[in-house]
């Protein structure tokens, strides 16, 4: 006779064929199509054979593995052709859990992968006229352009939207543009940047395809960060930079116009959230059961069996508001307070796990030979970009009472 745990427990026969068979309690993949699941083995494939081996050793240094940016562009996992028959976009469903198997194996690598394909193509998506789109999008989904977003400046972060100093005045056909920016994530191996400016005339944002190496131009790496070492935030420096209008991205004319990008995008930092803690708690898993204590593995410990429930509880619940919110995407619902409340969310769950993690390893849990290490490390960084709890609790406290409660 077999207790009631015993009856319940999964076999590796009837998991050996799932994406996610630790992570993923409630089986959220099972909404993936076949072609779907391919694409993320492939990238699997690819994270385990390249990526894992590369990344602790160059989170150590603060520099970023640039030889895996070439061979992850040739994956083509951007617009593969096995989603995008007829000229259909890939589902948000399948981009979640792209970002979600990124983080899960590294978030510096995910923030790189989503700048390129989410913030700087989603800024020649959105804010090219249809000829830069035609022009540009197939050089940056081939990674061939590669490129970042410039927005935030060292004075202005959460209050950016009135406060973006950086200017822009138009000179016949040429703008120049004079300005400062700051975090700009993989600037310093981007050829270019999309870059938010206020124009001098209108007092309106305005988005430019700027080249990094442009006369006037300097970039220079930020020291001394203890989350995401890999990414390589820049302080930038725009001294008189000249700009062809060829190269101002024709469809963004208002601060209004990045939001509605920044919008689409905010979701994927809520799906790292949710990715992150599927790597923090499948690390700490495996920590546990092969480490021995008092002559017993650490896995038949109750604290740590609560610990480890306690993660897998969390991710379990990220995971079902991210899934949720790539099928609103999928229908069309794209609401300012769905993905601030799932940003903010998520990421504060995050932090409770990946500090479990941390725990569960004692000592080892602050090795970086220890990856529970670099997911509690790197949790900071996430928590903090694509708005802060704060920010985004109050973006959907405007929407459930009508009162907005920023300040002026």
């Amino acid at each position: 006779m077999t207790t009631t745990a015993e009856s319940t427990m999964t076999t590796p026969e009837q998991t050996e064929e799932r994406l996610y068979p630790l992570s993923d309690q409630l089986n959220y993949e099972a909404l993936l199509t076949d072609a779907e699941k391919g694409q993320l083995r492939k990238l699997r494939a690819f994270l385990d054979a390249e990526a894992k081996p590369l990344v602790a050793d160059y989170w150590s240094r603060g520099e970023f593995p640039t030889q895996l940016i070439k061979p992850l562009g040739e994956l083509n996992l951007v617009t593969p052709p096995e989603l995008t028959d007829g000229g259909q976009s890939p589902r948000s469903l399948y981009e979640g859990f792209r970002n979600f198997e990124l983080a899960r194996t590294d978030a510096s690598l995910a923030t790189w992968f989503n700048g390129q394909t989410g913030l700087f193509r989603t800024a020649i998506t959105r804010g090219g006229s249809d000829q830069q789109v035609q022009q540009w999008l197939p050089q940056v989904d081939s990674f061939e352009m590669k490129g970042c977003f410039a927005l935030t400046e060292a004075d202005h972060g959460s209050d950016i939207a009135g406060g973006l100093a950086t200017s822009a005045r138009r000179n016949g056909d040429t703008w120049v543009i004079n300005g400062t920016k700051r975090w700009i994530g993989s600037a310093q191996f981007a050829g270019y940047m999309a870059l938010a400016a206020r124009d001098e005339a209108d007092g309106q944002v305005k988005l430019f395809l700027i080249k990094t190496d442009a006369p006037g131009v300097t970039l220079t790496t930020m020291p001394g960060k203890i989350a995401l070492r890999m990414v390589q935030n820049a302080d930038i420096v725009l001294d008189n930079v000249e700009v062809s209008e060829e190269y101002r991205l024709a469809r963004v004319n208002s601060f209004a116009d990045i939001a509605d990008m920044l919008r689409a995008m905010r979701s994927g930092v809520a799906w790292f959230a949710a990715g992150v803690q599927a790597g923090a708690y499948e690390a700490a898993l495996k920590y546990v059961q092969e480490r021995v204590q008092f002559g017993r593995p650490l896995s038949g410990f109750q604290l740590i069996q609560e610990h480890l429930v306690s993660i897998l509880s969390n991710l379990t619940a990220s995971l079902g508001m991210v899934v949720r919110l790539s099928q609103q995407q999928d229908a069309g619902v794209y609401r300012d307070q769905d993905s601030a409340m799932a940003k903010a969310w998520t990421c504060s769950t995050m932090r409770q796990s990946v500090a479990s993690a941390r725990e569960i390893a004692g000592g080892n849990g602050v090795l970086n030979s220890e990856p529970v290490a670099r997911f509690f490390a790197d949790a900071e960084g996430i928590y903090t970009y694509e708005g802060t709890r704060e920010i985004n609790t109050l973006v959907v406290g405007r929407a459930i009472t009508g009162r907005s409660a920023f300040t002026r």
